[in-house]
C-alpha cells in the first residue's frame, strides 16, 4: 500500500523568504533535503536528539533551542532489577552559547555542535556532535546528582544507502514542522559512570542509534506519541519509526518501516492505545484500515518528567520495552517482529 503523501527527491528550503511555510517542502523524503531556514523568534523549536540502546543499558543526548531557553540533557539507563538511572540537565536562559545548523548537526557538509564547558561542573552539561569520515561522533561529559563524573563517547555508523524518513507536518503557513527520524543505526563506543564503564557495540553488534531531528515552528500546546525501535528480526534489520496525535488532521505523517536499510512509508495514522494509570500496562499499535502494523509494546520501564517552569511546562511518560507482532513492507513481505528493543512515549507540551 503506497503512501499518499508526496515524495520529495530533490534538495528545497523549508521556508519563504518571509518565513512561512514553503508549499514545495511539503512532504516526505528517503533522506534528508530540507534546509530548516527558520525565522522568528518566540515559537521556534530545534532540536538534535540521539537515542543508542543495548540489550542490557542506553544513553540519549539531547540538544534543544526553544527560543527563550535551551536545555541539554545526558540519560543513562541500566534495564533489569537494581539497573542505575542517571539524568544531567542544563537549563540555558535565552539559548546562550547554543546554535544548531539549518541540517543535522554532525552530518556531511553540515555544522558541527558543541555546547557547554569543556570541563562542566554543577548542573552545566558539555554535548558535542561532530562528523567523522565513518558517522556521527557524540560525546558528553556532565557531573550527575550523585557528584559522580558522566562521559559519552559513540560513534554512529551511517550505512550506505541506508534510508530514514524525513516529513513536513504543516499545521499551517505560520505553524508547521520539520522531522527526520533515523533508525536501526549501528553504533558503539562507550559510557563511563564514576569508575564503571558501559560498552556499545564491541563483543556483540547488537547496539543501534536513533536520531531525532527536528526544526519547526510550533503552537503553544501539543500532545503527542513518539515510538521507535531497532533490532533484528528473522535475520533482518528492523527499525520502527511511529508517531501519533500531533500529525492529525495535516494531511502527513511520521510512520514508517526501515528493513535492510529499505524505507515503507505508512500514510495511515496509527491507532494507539495505552494505560494512562498504568505505566507498564501495554500498548498495542495498529494500522486500522491495514494490516501493515499489528503490534503490542510491553514496557520495562518508564521515565517520567513533569515539569512546569513558567513559559515551559512539560508532561512526559517515556516507557522502554519490547514490540511484538507483525508488520508488513511495500512489496508485500510479512515480518515477524519478537521483542524488539524500543520506547513508546506520551507527551504534553506547553512551550
Amino acid at each position: 500500500m503506497a503512501t499518499h503523501e508526496h515524495e520529495i527527491t530533490e534538495p528545497v528550503d523549508l521556508c519563504l523568504p518571509d518565513g512561512s511555510l514553503n508549499p514545495a517542502a511539503v512532504g516526505w523524503s528517503r533522506k534528508p533535503l530540507h534546509r530548516a531556514n527558520l525565522r522568528g523568534w518566540g515559537r521556534t523549536k530545534r532540536w538534535e536528539h540521539w537515542c543508542v540502546t543495548t540489550p542490557t543499558h542506553l544513553v540519549a543526548l539531547t540538544v534543544s533551542d526553544l527560543d527563550f531557553l535551551a536545555l541539554n540533557s545526558v540519560y543513562v539507563l541500566e534495564f533489569g532489577p537494581g539497573g542505575r538511572e542517571f539524568e544531567c540537565s542544563a537549563i540555558v536562559p535565552a539559548g546562550r552559547g547554543v546554535s544548531l545548523p539549518d541540517t543535522i548537526a554532525g552530518s556531511p557538509g553540515s555544522q558541527d555542535v558543541v555546547v557547554g564547558p569543556a570541563r562542566p561542573t554543577g548542573g552545566r552539561v558539555r554535548v558535542e556532535i561532530r562528523d567523522e569520515n565513518a558517522g556521527t561522533r557524540l560525546r558528553a561529559r556532565c557531573l550527575t546528582p550523585e557528584r559522580l563524573p558522566l562521559e559519552v563517547d559513540i560513534l554512529v555508523a551511517r550505512p550506505e544507502g541506508h534510508e530514514s524518513l524525513s516529513v513536513v507536518v504543516p499545521w499551517s503557513g505560520q505553524r508547521f514542522q520539520y522531522t527526520s527520524k533515523h533508525t536501526a543505526l549501528p553504533a558503539a563506543g562507550r559510557v563511563r559512570v564514576g569508575r564503571d564503564l558501559l560498552v556499545f557495540g564491541g563483543a556483540h553488534d547488537d547496539t543501534w542509534a536513533v536520531l531525532d531531528h527536528g526544526r519547526g515552528r510550533w503552537p503553544r500546546t501539543v500532545d503527542w506519541n513518539w515510538g521507535a525501535a531497532s533490532g533484528r528480526a528473522g535475520g533482518r534489520t528492523i527499525g520502527l519509526q511511529f508517531g501519533g496525535r500531533w500529525t492529525k488532521g495535516t494531511g502527513a505523517t511520521e510512520n514508517a518501516l526501515c528493513v535492510d536499510g529499505r524505507l515503507t512509508k505508512i500514510g495511515e495514522e496509527l491507532d494507539w492505545r495505552w494505560s494512562i494509570s498504568d505505566p507498564l500496562a501495554p500498548w498495542t499499535i495498529r494500522t486500522p484500515g491495514s494490516d501493515q502494523v499489528d503490534l503490542t509494546f510491553v514496557p520495562f520501564h518508564n521515565r517520567s518528567a513533569h515539569t512546569d517552569a513558567g513559559l515551559i511546562a512539560n508532561r512526559t511518560d517515556q516507557r522502554f520495552g519490547h514490540y511484538t507482532g507483525t508488520i508488513r513492507t511495500d512489496d508485500g513481505e510479512r515480518i515477524a517482529v519478537r521483542e524488539l528493543l524500543g520506547w513508546a512515549e506520551d507527551v504534553h507540551m506547553r512551550w
